[in-house]
């Protein structure tokens, strides 16, 4: 017994951390309150405050509410995410269940390509949506020479619809895939053996079972569409609350409450959002009796049933690769005006693009580099944290990282230039608000629920028992972290860091706010300038195929980590 006794408890194996978490979780906290929580604290107290006085008032909601302009651009926002849930419903379900249901060729490829438009800023597919589907793109002039017919695809809302819906609707796609990858089998032949088939086989048993997964990927489109920036404003439509916020701060000025006002409400929606998708499956089961679920029985397909389903799934990627499409064909046309088709070709657009939007393109490489730097350092402390010590109050960590989802990035701006303009930077005197750091800051604070989630993921895969063991034979606890845990989490980290990267290369809605002078713009600023002008849309497009190599190479390297990190975890789990 007394040997038994010199072997440390998983008790203290914990216990014996004190110092070192310690400072790692106050530095981490302190990072989440002064760069997430004081902003967004800043913007609902001057929300409240009455600009007069400086007394605290509801006031300045009650001048929003009275506002007509204010009222029609809560409905226009409210209206446009709602009908980009069902959109995106219709083009994701039949992908989803026809992948997933039955057999026939080029399954993962339809799969994987439903997953393309996420690694494209909607607000670049907008301009090529324009080109194809507005009221003299090459849609509409084939339907008025064919049929004598224009429908009003890009029309005010419709086109902040169609281009949001086609960007977001993969993560009703991911979501409900996984969701029917889980379900029981043996229920739906159950529910065959007793009559069921058909359409009322999906209706009672089928999607019901598969809720989860589409509730959870249908309040994320619903937060991402609501909280969008750039796809208004570069079609012009300026009547919903993200672009009102963003204008009236950036015309008004800092002072203006409308835009903390707008940015509140913002805030308050997204939670709203994501709090009906918890409710919605609280108290229900969805459970399977037998792990993994083994998924949907597969069955193959007759002729005429194998044509249709090509049928269906041809026009949906049609649709949804549109943008890519159309950005493409833009890059490379000389002229593209009132026609089908671009009048020539050429490759000069890529030449002017590289040449002038270098300092964006290093900008960016700087800026997200360093953010998803940032995440992975972040995420790795409050996963191990969380995981691994025994803090009181460690999960809260997680819990406030986490919450940097719920804030959109146009408030997230608003917040550092109402908070960090009045503090001037030693030496030069200059607004911290301008210093191209900030916009650094803000890209890991946005981005850093993607490297945490990676992280823990990663930290998960890593036993214990391998520190336990290491501390027994005298390792310091640094020591063993260092040697230990992060080469095990290797492809884990590499994954969030490519991640966070990805995503920051691309975000416009918190950098515009943030941007001082043009110098120290990043490349989604950069893309936003260009396609103001009908001179400057053929490079913007050259550039913009160029971030979607980038963003897609990076995706790639990404998912191919992490599934390497699988099989190891399996090869391993079978040795043992």
């Amino acid at each position: 017994m007394a040997a038994l006794s010199t072997v440390p408890s998983r008790a203290s194996f914990g216990q014996r951390i004190s110092w070192g978490p310690l400072t790692a979780a106050l530095g981490i906290l302190l990072f989440l309150v002064a760069f997430l929580i004081l902003p967004v604290a800043m913007v609902i107290y001057v929300a409240f405050t009455d600009p007069g006085s400086g007394q605290l008032t509801l006031a300045n909601f009650m001048d929003f509410f009275r506002s007509a302009l204010f009222r029609e651009s809560f409905y226009n926002s409210f209206y446009v995410a709602a009908m980009s849930v069902v959109l995106a419903t219709i083009f994701a379900l039949p992908l989803a269940y026809i992948t997933s249901r039955f057999n026939f060729r080029g399954a993962v490829l339809i799969q994987t390509l439903g997953f393309v438009p996420l690694i494209m800023p909607p607000f670049i597919g907008a301009v090529a949506m324009q080109l194809l589907f507005g009221s003299n793109g090459s849609v509409n002039l084939l339907l008025r020479d064919w049929f004598g017919i224009t429908l009003p695809f890009m029309e005010g809302l419709n086109g902040v619809i169609l281009v949001q819906s086609i960007h977001y609707f993969p993560f009703i796609l991911i979501n409900l895939s996984a969701s029917l990858r889980n379900i029981d089998r043996s229920m739906e032949e159950s529910a065959q053996m007793l009559g069921s088939h058909g359409m009322r086989l999906f209706r009672r048993i089928v999607l019901p079972l598969a809720m989860p997964g589409y509730i959870a990927g249908a309040s994320l489109v619903f937060v991402k569409v609501f909280d969008d920036l750039g796809t208004p404003l570069l079609l012009n439509v300026n009547n919903m609350l993200a672009p009102q916020a963003y204008l009236r701060i950036s015309s008004v000025g800092i002072s203006d409450p409308m835009g903390y006002v707008i940015s509140v409400i913002l805030i308050v929606c997204s939670i709203f959002a994501m709090w009906v998708s918890i409710s919605a499956m609280r108290g229900k089961d969805y459970s399977t009796t037998q792990k993994g679920g083994g998924g949907l029985s597969k069955r193959d397909l007759g002729a005429l049933e194998t044509a249709g389903c090509y049928l269906v799934v041809l026009a949906l990627l049609a649709i949804v690769l549109a943008p890519h499409i159309g950005l493409l064909l833009l890059s490379l046309g000389t002229v593209w005006s009132f026609s089908v088709l671009p009048d020539g070709f050429t490759t000069e657009h890529y030449a002017v693009a590289v040449n002038k939007a270098w300092p964006f393109i290093k900008n960016t490489l700087l800026y997200a580099g360093i953010a998803a730097l940032i995440d992975v350092l972040l995420g790795t402390a409050i996963a191990y944290l969380a995981a691994r010590t025994t803090l009181i109050g460690r999960k809260w960590l997680d819990y406030i990282a986490m919450a940097a989802l719920a804030v959109p990035g146009v408030v997230l701006g608003i917040g550092y230039l109402r908070l960090f303009y009045s503090v001037d930077m030693p030496f030069t005197g200059a607004p911290l608000a301008t210093w191209w750091g900030i916009i650094v800051i803000a890209l890991a604070t946005r981005r850093l629920p993607y490297a945490l989630r990676s992280c823990s993921a990663a930290l998960q895969q890593v036993s214990p028992s391998l520190e336990e063991a290491s501390e027994n034979l005298g390792a310091p606890k640094v020591r063993t972290v260092r040697r230990i845990v992060l080469p095990l989490m290797a492809a884990g980290l590499v994954a969030g860091f490519v991640t966070s990267f990805a995503t920051a290369a691309v975000e416009l809605s918190a950098t515009i706010m943030l941007v001082a002078q043009e110098s120290d713009a990043p490349l989604a600023y950069g893309l936003y300038l260009f396609m103001q002008s009908a001179a400057g849309r053929g490079p913007g497009a050259a550039l913009g195929v160029i971030t979607v190599v980038i963003v897609g190479l990076a995706t790639y390297f990404a998912q191919h980590l992490v599934e390497k990190a699988r099989r190891e975890q399996s090869a391993s789990a079978g040795s043992h």
